[in-house]
This record gives structure tokens, sequence and C-alpha cells, in this order.
């Protein structure tokens, strides 16, 4: 049981961290030079790092969620 536990972990980790990636990857296709003052880079910085962790976070969660729904659908016969 608890191997099992950390293997759902691990796949947690490694779920959360790619589409992290991929989320701050897609991000770099917004242009949001347009909204940031000058001389506030650092503070455009840490925002642009937070909306790709936060949108990773929430896609990474529905996939895990749809995957374990998944595996409980035998239940249901």
């Amino acid at each position: 049981m608890e191997i099992m536990i950390g293997q759902q972990a691990l796949i947690s980790i490694f779920s959360h961290i790619f589409f992290t990636g991929v989320s701050f990857y897609a991000l770099r296709a917004v242009m949001f030079e347009k909204w940031i003052r000058k001389h506030n880079v650092l503070q455009a910085q840490i925002l642009y790092i937070f909306l790709s962790i936060a949108l990773g976070t929430a896609v990474s969660t529905f996939f895990l969620n749809v995957s374990s729904w998944s595996r409980q659908l035998p239940y249901l016969f």
C-alpha cells in the first residue's frame, strides 16, 4: 500500500512540474510588456513565474483528478 502512495506522490510531483513548464512556455506567447510599467522588471518576472505555477498546478490537478476518477470507474459496475 505504501508503494502505491509513493508512486502516486511521484506522479503528482512530475505532473505538476511538467505542466508548470508547459504553462511557462505557453505564457511566453503573451506580451506582458504592454501592461508593465518601466523599471518594474523584477516584479514582472515574479508575476510571470507565479502565473506559470498557478496555471500549471490547475491543469495538472485537472489531469490527476480525471486519472483518479477513471481508475474508480470499475467500481461503478
